[in-house]
């Protein structure tokens, strides 16, 4: 199994902070926040990290080099302009010949990747998302699941309620990425994913989950340990 990180956002809320570091390289608990997912890979076992990178794309690779401190290998894809993240993950597509993880680099949580792994393997799909419970839905919009399969994703509708998201974390086979455009903005939730409803796999998790992009959600990771 691999993985790629998605790296390249800009995090202009999170100014004037990442005027300086790019999201990935905020730092929490004295480590930068794309560190506690590297580190979540190499547990699992995944070490074959490619990483899609955009904005101030030297200021990651001066800090992860190959990945050897870590105890991975990284491999990096720097886009000239956004991608998307279906479109980001597209670039590395030469890399990706076995199933993989794609993660993004902000996503502060403590899933179990080789859980999520093997659940992806034993249920055949070829994507399978990993989805947390929320108290409101409202801002992230609900993923509807029947069975384990992925029946419904309702976009940002503005309704509070109770329910399951996306964490925004997948497991996907190499043959989805033919599904995916080159070279040009193509996103998974916005685009690819509406295309396989019925298709995909959901992984109910109860993992600590927090996105860390804006002010708010930061201290909320901030206050999490």
């Amino acid at each position: 199994m691999k993985a790629v990180i998605l790296a390249g956002g800009r995090g202009s809320r999170l100014r004037p902070l990442t005027d300086v570091v790019p999201k990935p390289m905020v730092r929490l608990y004295g480590k930068p926040v794309m560190q506690y997912v590297v580190e979540g890979l190499v547990r699992a076992g995944i070490s074959d990290i490619a990483v899609a990178l955009c904005y101030k794309p030297d200021v990651i690779r001066g800090y992860f080099g190959g990945g050897e401190t870590f105890g991975a290998r990284m491999r990096y894809f720097v886009e000239s302009a956004p991608l998307g993240t279906a479109g980001a993950v597209k670039a590395a597509a030469d890399f990706l010949d076995e199933p993989f993880v794609v993660a993004s680099a902000d996503a502060f949580t403590d899933l179990d990747f080789g859980a999520l792994c093997r659940a992806h393997v034993e249920g055949g799909a070829a994507v399978t998302i990993a989805v947390a419970h929320t108290d409101d839905v409202a801002q992230l919009g609900a993923v509807r699941v029947a069975d384990g399969i992925i029946v419904a994703i309702d976009e940002k509708s503005g309704v509070h309620a109770s329910g399951l998201v996306s964490a925004g974390i997948y497991c996907l086979d190499p043959s989805v990425l033919q599904l995916i455009p080159k070279g040009r903005r193509y996103d998974f939730a916005k685009d690819l994913f509406p295309r396989l409803v019925g298709k995909m796999r959901a992984f109910e998790t109860k993992c600590f989950w927090c996105d860390v992009g804006t002010p708010e959600t930061l201290e909320a990771a901030r206050r999490a340990r």
